[in-house]
């Protein structure tokens, strides 16, 4: 498969995977929700989810958003991927993740009313080799100060509150996660081709134009030579 093939396929596969969530009722319940673009990580290894916020308060937006990590986990690896107009904070209890804080810089919360939300990725491992199910539970703040506990496990039937929830894929025995990384690795490995090609093709496009050059002067040389030698 061609590159750029290969890149058409991950972005629709993307696109599929995003708007079947957004139907399933990840916006249209408003509930903050993980998810996962791909398949689920390894248990053993390390994920890139992705949690949504949609706002659901009428006059005020969302500013501050905590996620909290079970010590019992074990994380003890988590980045962020920078979200324009927020700042993002982990936060490590004897050498454990144990949460991520993202907070909104003036005029950049996500806005008052039901049509707007936000998305923020992360990556985190080594995931724990015991555990079928990640509870994530996370804390959406608004900027009148209201806060509300998306915290209620999965065990209980319809919670009003449910926690962010990730399940994990048995291990492969590879030794890499799934969820999105093996992409962003393609990626990234393309992106690094695509710049070693462009700088080979700068190199010798300026080759190709000293020799021109050289080659221009040296024809008008040997023509005023001629000329000369052609008068005497």
């Amino acid at each position: 498969m061609s590159t750029n093939r290969h890149f058409v396929h991950i972005a629709v596969t993307a696109a599929a995977a995003g708007t079947t969530m957004l139907l399933a009722g990840g916006i249209a319940s408003a509930h903050v929700t993980a998810n996962v673009y791909g398949d689920d990580p390894e248990q053993g290894g390390y994920g890139a989810i992705v949690l949504r916020v949609p706002n659901e308060e009428a006059q005020v937006g969302t500013t501050k958003l905590e996620m909290t990590l079970d010590p019992e986990y074990g994380i003890t690896s988590a980045r962020t991927k920078p979200v324009p107009g927020w700042t993002a904070e982990v936060t490590e209890t004897d050498d454990v993740v144990t949460k991520i804080t993202w907070t909104a810089e003036e005029g950049h919360e996500i806005a008052a009313g039901s049509h707007s939300y936000e998305e923020f990725e992360f990556l985190i491992g080594a995931l724990p080799d015991d555990v079928d199910t990640l509870v994530l539970p996370t804390a959406q703040t608004y900027s009148d100060g209201k806060t509300v506990n998306w915290e209620q496990p999965p065990t209980e039937s319809a919670p009003e509150r449910p926690a962010p929830v990730v399940e994990l894929a048995e291990s492969s025995g590879s030794g890499h996660g799934h969820g999105g990384t093996d992409e962003a690795e393609d990626a990234q490995g393309s992106e690094e081709s695509t710049d070693a090609s462009d700088g080979t093709a700068r190199l010798l496009g300026g080759a190709g134009l000293v020799l021109g050059a050289l080659g221009f002067g040296l024809g008008v040389g040997a023509t005023l030579r001629a000329r000369k030698a052609g008068k005497s």
